[in-house]
């Protein structure tokens, strides 16, 4: 006898989703989470991320954000609760340079809606934009601000209204494979269950082999917020979510949430860390000053000092793309975690994608690229 068809060890942006999808298909299903859902110290932390159909790389993606979108929405009419602000999205950089030309070729490749928008139409359109001569934007009319807290509480307790069982305040220190399933083990208590998601973040390495931890590292990632001169110019009716690389500056950030403050962060700063409890908290002088000095220069309309900061663990992999699957056939732990400070947007969908495969009901195909196989010995 097992204790469960399945555990899904930590629920943050991917687990709380996977906890949810498995709810969906399986009245014996176990979440363990070692503090409580959308705590402050994970990478759920900071109350929004970006939704985007348009980015620039792996065309693969594009379906997986096509089936997030819908079940953001899924999620909202199921709970009620607002997670998906559908204000677009603007990528924006210099016309011949690094980042807009990769981002039209995949839009080409994928088929997205997008609309290309001059210096002229951006200025006209979104003026709190302060551009250089050769800036362009291409605008996502499906991007959109995610709110972390809503999206995690909300996935959970869809859940355990569809009968699962969250033990919070469970650290698991350690899992293994048995003839009879996995047993996973918190403190002096364990539990033996039929299949077992790992998802939890930058806490994932201890659970992990050793060729999977060989391949990933827990990096920091920090944000940053500022006050509007005028709020109503930044409120989501009039400003996208945005990412920015234009000449050697680089940012991302979202419209005010509370009417106030606007996020505005460096872009690719992900440090590495000793580990998930060690991360510092705040930001460095040097940090600091880069961020303000970035904010004075794109942006006339927010006041050029950093009212709140905060930093969080993620688990990034050699390669940069996820590890969602098994890492060997027939084996019953499945890994989704190591999302490389880019997950949060398609963590429905991973969910879905992990829930569905772990319980053995449907194998999702063209997904080589995250296959945790890919990091095993030839």
């Amino acid at each position: 006898m097992t204790d469960g068809k399945l555990a899904v060890i930590g629920l943050g942006s991917i687990g709380s989703m996977a906890l949810w999808q498995a709810s969906r298909l399986s009245d014996s299903v176990v979440g363990f989470e070692a503090h409580a859902p959308a705590h402050s110290r994970s990478a759920v932390g900071g109350d929004t991320r970006l939704f985007r159909m348009l980015y620039r790389g792996l065309p693969d993606y594009y379906p997986i954000l096509v089936r997030s979108k819908d079940l953001w929405g899924e999620l909202e009419a199921e709970t009620g609760q607002h997670i998906l602000t559908r204000c677009g999205g603007l990528s924006i950089g210099t016309v011949d340079g690094p980042y807009v030309p990769k981002v039209l070729e995949t839009a080409r490749l994928t088929g997205a809606a997008h609309e290309l928008l001059s210096r002229e139409a951006m200025a006209e359109r979104y003026p709190q934009h302060r551009l250089r001569p050769d800036d362009c934007a291409v605008f996502d009319p499906h991007g959109g601000v995610l709110r972390t807290d809503q999206a995690v509480t909300a996935a959970v307790a869809a859940a355990q209204t569809n009968g699962a069982t969250v033990l919070a305040d469970t650290p698991v220190e350690e899992i293994h494979e048995t003839a009879a399933g996995v047993v996973v083990t918190s403190g002096y208590d364990s539990w033996t269950f039929e299949n077992v998601i790992v998802s939890s973040g930058g806490w994932s390495r201890r659970l992990m082999p050793h060729v999977l931890r060989a391949q990933t590292q827990t990096r920091r990632i920090f944000l940053s917020w500022f006050v509007a001169r005028n709020p109503l110019e930044f409120s989501p009716e009039r400003f996208p979510v945005f990412i920015r690389i234009s000449g050697d500056r680089s940012m991302y950030g979202a419209p005010s949430v509370d009417g106030v403050t606007v996020k505005a962060t460096l872009d690719g700063r992900g440090a590495p860390a000793g580990g998930p409890d060690s991360v510092l908290r705040e930001l460095t002088s040097a940090e600091l000053e880069e961020t303000t000095e970035t904010v004075a220069d794109f942006f006339p309309g927010l006041f050029p000092t950093v009212v709140r900061t905060d930093a969080f663990p993620d688990l990034y992999t050699s390669d940069g793309h996820p590890l969602l699957g098994r890492l060997a056939e027939g084996s019953r732990v499945y890994f989704a975690t190591g999302f490389s400070g880019t997950g949060f947007k398609m963590a429905s969908g991973y969910g879905e994608i992990a829930a569905h495969e772990a319980l053995g009901k449907e194998l999702f195909e063209n997904l080589d690229f995250v296959r945790p196989y890919r990091f095993s010995p030839a």
